[in-house]
């Protein structure tokens, strides 16, 4: 009975404490107004849109997603310098745009969508479009003269990391 009531409040209880976590940080200042203000946003938000949820994600290894986190923070850091590298340095025509389609592996539509916005969020990849069957993604990378080691190196750094959380 508590069980069924705390899901009834909580459906969705990693997104009730990530939303108060983001409005903590939105609101930038400390205070209990803003926690308490946080909670009863992480619990109406998820409550209202559960019915757009119609399975909850599982996470079959949740802690594998802070080290995932944190790749992919490391690796945009990276980026970021790769990138600036090719800007100030590389000339134009020196430089391989190439689109890249990516087989995926993956077949969860949440693990797809994290898969597409961290190749997006990584300077120098852009993630343009999903195949109709959901098994492949088009990404377009700003210099890469090899498109087979840039596919592999998603497949290996991003998707089997999110395969191994999600499936």
């Amino acid at each position: 009975m508590v069980r069924k009531l705390a899901r009834r409040v909580y459906p969705h209880p990693q997104l009730t404490i990530l939303l108060t976590v983001v409005w903590c940080l939105l609101a930038n200042a400390p205070s209990a107004n803003t926690v308490v203000f946080g909670l009863i946003l992480g619990t109406v938000i998820p409550i209202l849109t559960h019915a757009y949820w119609p399975d909850r994600p599982v996470m079959h290894k949740p802690l594998r997603v802070i080290e995932y986190i944190l790749l992919v923070l490391w690796d945009i850091v990276l980026a970021n310098i790769h990138v600036a590298i090719i800007v100030v340095f590389k000339r134009n025509a020196d430089m391989v745009p190439n689109w890249v389609a990516i087989p995926l592996d993956l077949r969860t539509p949440e693990a797809i969508a994290i898969l597409a916005g961290t190749i997006t969020l990584t300077p120098g990849t852009v993630s343009a479009d999903l195949s109709d069957e959901g098994h492949a993604l088009l990404v377009h990378a700003l210099d890469a003269s090899d498109p087979e080691a840039v596919r592999n190196a998603i497949k290996d750094r991003y998707e089997r990391r999110l395969k191994e959380i999600f499936e």
